[in-house]
C-alpha cells in the first residue's frame, strides 16, 4: 500500500524539493496549501489511486520545469492569493519590490491615479489596489487572455481596477496619472535562460536584442500621461539597472534611482518627472 509518506519520498528520491512534493501531494489529494501540518498527521494514511494518477502528472509536469503556480492554480503576491496560469507570467517574489516602492509614494489617505502597464495575472495593480483603497488603479495589457485572467482575480478579491485592452499607453490616450509603474518583458532574444522558462509566455518575457526595447518605448511615452511629480517605476532586469537609469535621466526624469530585490540586486528603477525640478 502506497501512502501518503511513502508518497513524499518518492517524489523527493525524484528531484523535487520538500515543499513543492508536500504542496503538490497536497493538491492531487484536495486539500488546501496549508495543510502541510496534517500530512504530517496522516504520514501513514493509504493515497487514493485517483490522487496518485493526479499526483504523478503534477510531479512529471513540475520536473519538467512548469512552474509551480501552474500546477496549482494559484500564487500568493504580497498577501493576495491569485489565480494563476499559463495565459500569464509567474508573478515572482522580488516584483514585490515593485510594489513597496510604489506603496511608500502613494499617501494612504489620498486618490491618487495609478496605471500598471502589462498586468498580466493583475498582481501589481491588485496589490496596490488592496493596499491604497484611496487609489484609482488602471491596468493595461496587450494580451485578451491576460486580462482575463486578471478580471477573474479582481472580481475574486473584490478589488476595484480598471482593465484595458491594448499596446502599453495607447488605450490610456489623453489620460495622465500620479504613478506608472510596470515590469515588462526586459529578457535579451537569444539568452540563455530562456529554455528554462518556455512554459511562461514569450510574450511577457523577450524584448529585443538587449531585452530593453519595451523599456524604452514606456520611458519615452510616458513622460506625457505623468501629472507633474508623478512618478514612473520599472522592473527591470540583473544587469539592466544602469541602461534604465540613463534611458530615465535622458527622457528628463530627475531623482532617477535604484531599488534592491531581496538578494540585493538592483532589480527596479525609476524616477519622477518633475519638470519645475533641475536635472542633476
Amino acid at each position: 500500500m502506497n501512502t501518503l509518506g511513502a508518497a513524499l519520498r518518492q517524489l523527493q528520491t525524484g528531484g523535487l524539493p520538500r515543499l513543492e512534493a508536500q504542496m503538490l501531494l497536497l493538491h492531487a489529494l484536495g486539500q488546501p496549501p496549508q495543510a502541510r501540518a496534517w500530512l504530517l498527521a496522516h504520514d501513514d494514511a493509504a493515497l487514493p489511486a485517483d490522487a496518485a494518477t493526479r499526483l504523478h502528472a503534477l510531479a512529471t509536469r513540475r520536473l519538467a520545469g512548469e512552474p509551480m503556480a501552474y500546477l496549482t492554480g494559484e500564487k500568493h503576491f504580497h498577501g493576495l492569493r491569485l489565480q494563476v496560469d499559463a495565459r500569464v507570467l509567474d508573478p515572482r517574489d522580488d516584483t514585490e519590490t515593485l510594489v513597496d516602492w510604489a506603496l511608500a509614494l502613494l499617501p494612504a489617505d489620498a486618490p491618487r491615479r495609478v496605471l500598471d502597464l502589462g498586468t498580466g495575472s493583475g498582481a501589481i495593480a491588485l496589490a496596490i489596489a488592496h493596499a491604497r483603497p484611496q487609489a484609482r488603479v488602471t491596468a493595461v495589457d496587450a494580451s485578451a487572455d491576460a486580462l482575463t485572467v486578471a478580471r477573474a482575480n479582481a472580481g475574486q478579491l473584490g478589488l476595484a481596477v480598471t482593465l484595458h485592452h491594448g499596446d502599453w499607453l495607447a488605450p490610456v490616450a489623453g489620460e495622465r496619472f500620479d504613478l506608472i509603474v510596470s515590469n515588462p518583458p526586459y529578457i535579451a532574444e537569444g539568452d540563455a535562460h530562456l529554455p528554462a522558462l518556455a512554459h511562461e509566455p514569450r510574450s511577457a518575457l523577450v524584448s529585443g536584442a538587449d531585452g530593453l526595447d519595451d523599456l524604452r518605448r514606456i520611458v519615452a511615452t510616458a513622460p506625457a500621461h505623468l501629472a507633474p511629480g508623478g512618478w514612473l517605476l520599472l522592473e527591470h532586469g540583473w544587469d539592466q539597472a544602469a541602461a534604465v537609469r540613463a534611458l530615465l535621466t535622458d527622457a528628463g526624469f530627475t531623482q532617477v534611482q535604484s531599488r534592491r530585490d531581496l538578494a540585493g540586486i538592483e532589480r527596479c528603477s525609476g524616477g519622477c518627472h518633475c519638470p519645475s525640478v533641475e536635472r542633476r
